[in-house]
C-alpha cells in the first residue's frame, strides 16, 4: 500500500469518527455536529404523540408499564415517599423519569433508587423544558429555543444521570411530554428512545385519588402508564396503590419499559 492510500484510509477514518460522534465526546463539538445534521430542517409537527414517540409495548401480554416522572420545578422536587415504598414492598417494577433539579434535590434518594433493580432510570431532562427546535410552548412552560438548547437539554442530564448511578439512560420524556417530530430524532441521535404513554394516570399530579385508580383501572395490554412520584400532597399516589390489587386481580402484572419493545 502507497503512503498516499494509507494517508487517505486514515483521512476518511477521522472524516467518519468526526461525523458518527458519540455522546461521550465534548458536549460543543457534540451539539455542533448535530445542529450540523439537522441544519436547514422544518419541524412540522407538534404534541404527545408525534412520530417516532413511543407509547406502548409492543405486546398483547397482560402487562403495563408503570412510569413516574420527577419534574424539579420550584414546587415539584418533593418525594412520594408512601408510592415509592409501596412499589419496593409490592415489588412493582417502574421507570423512574428524573428532572436535574429533582437529581439534586433528593440526591441520596436518587442513589438508592438507581441502585434498586427494581426500578431503571430514565431522563427528564436538564430543565424539564418542551423538545422543541424552535421555542415552541406547552401549558405555559417555554420549550427549548433552538437545537443547541434542545441537545443540552436531553444530554447534559443523561450525563449527570451516567455520573451518578454509572448507567446512561436509554428512554427521554421531555418537561410535558410534548415534542416536535426534529426534536425526537435529536433524542434518538442521542441515544435515547422517546416515551410517550397511552393511560394519563394521574394529569401532572391533579387529580385526585379516585380519578388516578379510575384512570389505571381502565388500563389495557401493554399500556404505558404514565403519572408522577413527586407530588406527595396529590392523589397520585394513593390512586395508583388502590389499583394496582384490582389490576394484580385481572391477571395484569408490571414491567419496566426496558422489559419489552415499544411501538
Amino acid at each position: 500500500m502507497t503512503r498516499i492510500a494509507l494517508f487517505a484510509i486514515m483521512l476518511l477514518l477521522i472524516v467518519t469518527t468526526l461525523l458518527s460522534a458519540t455522546p461521550g465526546e465534548d458536549i460543543n463539538a457534540l451539539t455542533a455536529t448535530i445542529s450540523a445534521e439537522f441544519s436547514g430542517k422544518t419541524a412540522r409537527q407538534w404534541g404527545e404523540a408525534v412520530t417516532g414517540v413511543r407509547t406502548r409495548l409492543a405486546t398483547d401480554e397482560r402487562v403495563l408499564a408503570l412510569t413516574l416522572d420527577a419534574c424539579g420545578s420550584p414546587t415539584g422536587k418533593g418525594v412520594d415517599l408512601h408510592l415509592l415504598n409501596f412499589l419496593t414492598r409490592e415489588q412493582i417494577p417502574a421507570t423512574l423519569f428524573v428532572n436535574a433539579r429533582w437529581i439534586d434535590a433528593n440526591l441520596e434518594l436518587f442513589k438508592q433508587l438507581a441502585a434498586n433493580p427494581l426500578f431503571e432510570i430514565a431522563n427528564h431532562g436538564m430543565w424539564h423544558k418542551p423538545a422543541s427546535v424552535n421555542g415552541r410552548s406547552a401549558y405555559g412552560i417555554d420549550g427549548t429555543r433552538d437545537l443547541k438548547e434542545l441537545i443540552q437539554e436531553i444530554e447534559l442530564n443523561a450525563r449527570k444521570v451516567e455520573g451518578i448511578s454509572g448507567s446512561r439512560p436509554r428512554y427521554y420524556r421531555s418537561g410535558t411530554a410534548y415534542y416536535d417530530e426534529l426534536a425526537v430524532q435529536v433524542a434518538n441521535r442521542l441515544g435515547h428512545e422517546v416515551i410517550g404513554f397511552s393511560v394519563l394516570g394521574d394529569a401532572g399530579a391533579t387529580l385526585p385519588a379516585a380519578k388516578v385508580k379510575a384512570a389505571l383501572s381502565a388500563s389495557r395490554p401493554g399500556d404505558i402508564i404514565i403519572a408522577h412520584m413527586n407530588h406527595p400532597e396529590a392523589g397520585t399516589g394513593a390512586g395508583i396503590m388502590a389499583a394496582v390489587p384490582l389490576l394484580k386481580k385481572q391477571g395484569f402484572r408490571f414491567v419496566r419499559l426496558s422489559d419489552y419493545r415499544l411501538q
